[in-house]
């Protein structure tokens, strides 16, 4: 299948060669034009501008973004739809606000352009682990992606199957939902990326009670000095609080136990917000989730050991680098 690839970041550049990989045709844009480059090299079909990416698509054209949410997601998909045609489709497969998703698609709508957003998770290790994807938009211009969004998953795999899912159908089972109308991905991947903060920050203050067991405030005999890597080790084998986020962070805990190379700031990408927010349009209490997203506030003011798991774990899963850190400084 052609598509085009809007945004050639950690992410996008990672799909479009997993895309190459499994059979597809993939055109590619990008502000840089060394990515467009890197790409290129990979066997990716360059283009020089806008109007030359939406030329050498295929027709009915199907380009997916993956750039970052908010304004450039914006921009992007306006200029875009300048220039598409009705039956064309349109892919958001970054994080983008799952209303703005709903308000683009009826725009889209009257001008007979498909809108799909994807919410996506794999980070940089996508490639070859394959994204876990929550779709929302029009069922039959899904359907048509299916190919797509087969290549990009990460299939079954060796994961055993649920007790109970003998006779139930559909893709979930392979790393990929039609979640419903447009906005659903979207709202889907959102509390995903809101449970992810909490999970985080379970695993990070657990660390930190670890760093702190030899206070003098403590009696002596109750002082204990932890090997935080060794434990994150043995978590991974048959714990029940074994997941691949502690993966990372005994990766992380291997390669410098103190954690050194870390602040402790701790950003927050905007998921975690709106999800507090649907959270209380709902009346639903979240005391974990809102607790792990306000802590990443106070984190921007005095840091902990635990912050810097938390920027541990979002550097190794996602290649996220702290504010003012070069990718040079943390390798």
């Amino acid at each position: 299948m052609k598509i085009g690839m809007v945004g050639l970041g950690k992410m996008g550049a990672n799909m479009t060669l997993r895309l190459i990989r499994g059979g597809h045709e993939v055109v590619v844009t990008d502000l840089s034009a060394d990515n467009v480059k890197h790409s290129a090299a990979d066997g990716a079909i360059a283009s020089s501008s806008l109007d030359d990416f939406v030329n050498k698509l295929g027709k009915p054209r199907v380009a997916w973004l993956m750039v970052p949410a908010g304004a450039p997601t914006e921009q992007t998909a306006q200029a875009l739809a300048q220039k598409f045609q009705p039956g064309d489709i349109l892919i958001d497969g970054g994080n983008s606000y799952f209303k703005d998703d709903i308000r683009r698609s009826k725009q889209l709508k009257d001008k007979g352009i498909h809108y799909v957003d994807v919410g996506t998770s794999g980070g940089v290790w996508g490639l070859d682990r394959g994204y876990c994807m929550m779709i929302g938009g029009p069922k039959e211009a899904v359907q048509q992606l299916d190919p797509i969004f087969k290549t990009l998953a990460p299939g079954r795999g060796s994961i055993p199957r649920t007790t109970g899912r003998e006779k139930m159908s559909g893709t979930s089972e392979d790393g990929y939902l039609y979640c419903g109308p447009s906005g659903a991905g979207h709202f889907v991947k959102m509390v995903h990326n809101g449970i992810e903060y909490g999970i985080m920050q379970a695993y990070a203050e657990g660390f930190d009670i670890f760093v702190n067991a030899t206070s003098k405030e403590l009696p002596e005999e109750q002082r204990f000095n932890l090997n935080v890597a060794d434990i994150a080790e043995v978590w991974r084998r048959g714990s029940v609080i074994n997941s691949w986020l502690l993966d990372l962070t005994a990766i992380a805990l291997a390669a410098n136990p103190t954690l050194s190379e870390y602040s402790g700031f701790v950003p927050d990408s905007g998921e975690g917000r709106w999800t507090i927010q649907a959270a209380v349009d709902e009346a639903v209490p979240v005391d974990v989730l809102s607790a792990a997203l306000f802590t990443r506030f106070r984190s921007r003011r005095e840091h902990t050991f635990a912050e810097k798991v938390l920027s541990a774990m979002r550097q190794q899963f996602g290649g996220h680098l702290e504010p003012g850190t070069s990718a040079k400084k943390t390798a």
